[in-house]
């Protein structure tokens, strides 16, 4: 048995193997989970009690899933309940007097509702350069803001003016259009689950006419990245003049004398000798 309302992201959950039969032996049974990670597609479980399972390794931590026997039945306990708990779980008896199909229970799946934080960025611009709490424009600079939240379901984005009650009408139900300064505020709001809904506030600004093309938020960041591009061009030149002068000074050195190069023995009467004192008829190398 196990939740019959929504989970909500972070609230714990309890499930709970139990026999129908009072006379067979709970300690004889085990949770399994449906496990999708990298593609397996099977039914993982036959940890030891206390003990959690992920793929095929059985754990224990603090936060973890672990497994606790009681006097009649067999109980799993998710501390934190997140995106990847929903399952499905079975219980599976292990003994000989339980054959298929009686010896597993009906999968159970529960849904885990979660809705993760507002990011607000420029439309046009790419995805991981999120706004600060604060956009810098330049007077006539057209702004159109997208507002995005990872979520279970699809939510429902509303924008806000400061002091103001009503809501700014969308385009494309999530993306907004500008046209006066002042703080905005975009609302994330899970279509299923009631007074679930996160927000993010920004301020946007605009500069006066003489100001400088590197003063506007676009412009501080087009800074940023072309001190970062040179920084990496600095980097790689000054990385290709060391090993090349490594290389230069390796093929300059000098190496040991290498004897097999003189195939040629030298001998007294010869022109490559050297002058000798004593007689000798043996080369002299």
């Amino acid at each position: 048995k196990g939740p019959t309302e929504p989970v909500l992201e972070g609230q714990p959950i309890q499930l709970e193997c139990l026999y129908s039969d009072s006379e067979l032996n709970i300690s004889q049974v085990h949770f399994e989970v449906f496990s999708k990670v990298s593609r397996r597609n099977k039914w993982l479980g036959g940890c030891e009690r206390k003990q959690w399972f992920y793929e095929r390794w059985c754990f224990s931590w603090r936060m973890s899933p672990f497994i606790e026997q009681t006097t009649n039945s067999l109980v799993l306990y998710i501390h934190y309940a997140g995106r990847f708990s929903e399952g499905p779980y079975r219980c599976v008896s292990d003994s000989e007097n339980v054959t298929a199909p009686d010896n597993v229970s009906q999968p159970l799946t529960f849904k885990v509702f979660y809705l993760g934080e507002v990011s607000v960025s420029r439309a046009g611009y790419t995805r991981y350069l999120d706004l600060s709490q604060e956009l810098r424009v330049h007077p006539g600079d057209d702004v159109v803001l997208k507002c995005s939240a990872s979520s279970s379901e699809e939510p429902n984005y509303f924008w806000q003016k400061e002091l103001t009650k009503h809501f700014l009408p969308c385009l494309f139900h999530f993306i907004m259009l500008f046209h006066s300064p002042g703080q905005y505020t975009c609302t994330a709001e899970h279509p299923s689950v009631d007074s679930f809904s996160k927000k993010r506030t920004i301020s946007i600004t605009v500069l006066s006419e003489n100001a400088a093309w590197y003063e506007s938020t676009n412009g501080h960041l087009i800074l940023m990245t072309l001190a970062a591009v040179v920084a990496l061009l600095v980097f790689i030149l000054s990385m290709t003049v060391f090993l090349c002068r490594r290389a230069k000074q390796a093929k300059t050195h000098k190496g040991p004398i290498d004897d097999r190069s003189q195939k040629k023995p030298i001998y007294k009467t010869s022109v490559e000798s050297v002058p000798s004192t004593c007689g000798d008829n043996q080369p002299l190398v």
